[in-house]
């Protein structure tokens, strides 16, 4: 993506308060926010980028994260369960509140696209220890 279009996202990343969680090797672009049928709740979509060998960072949603990785593979570490691997044409779902992490262990990029049913006005991402 030329940076000039990256910029035209900006707001709704600034805004959604994405930048949180994010380091280096892992990019995080919001597609679409909307308010839901449910009271309090909203919706994000947002295309994810993980470089081969990064980590996201240990982190919370406040509601859930269903994911679809179009291609790559990555280890979803969910404190308390077994790491999930997960490769290009599969789907995962992070629950509300879990302490997680994404992890690229394949040699390419890994892409997904994810939609998180959070509560409004929360950050949808937030660093957990």
């Amino acid at each position: 993506m030329k940076l000039r279009s990256a910029w035209r996202f900006a707001p709704a990343i600034a805004a959604t308060g994405f930048l949180c969680a994010q380091g280096g090797g892992f990019h995080r672009t919001v597609l679409l926010k909307k308010d839901l049928s449910i009271p309090g709740h909203e919706t994000v979509v947002a295309r994810v980028e993980i470089e081969p060998g990064a980590f996201v960072g240990r982190h919370t949603h406040p509601g859930e994260e269903i994911s679809y990785v179009l291609d790559g593979q990555v280890d979803i570490l969910i404190e308390g369960q077994p790491p999930l691997h997960v490769k290009g044409g599969e789907s995962f779902m992070v629950p509300a509140g879990a302490k997680h992490d994404a992890h690229n262990t394949g040699s390419a990029p890994m892409h997904l696209v994810a939609v998180y049913v959070v509560e409004k006005g929360k950050p949808v991402a937030t660093p957990a220890p």
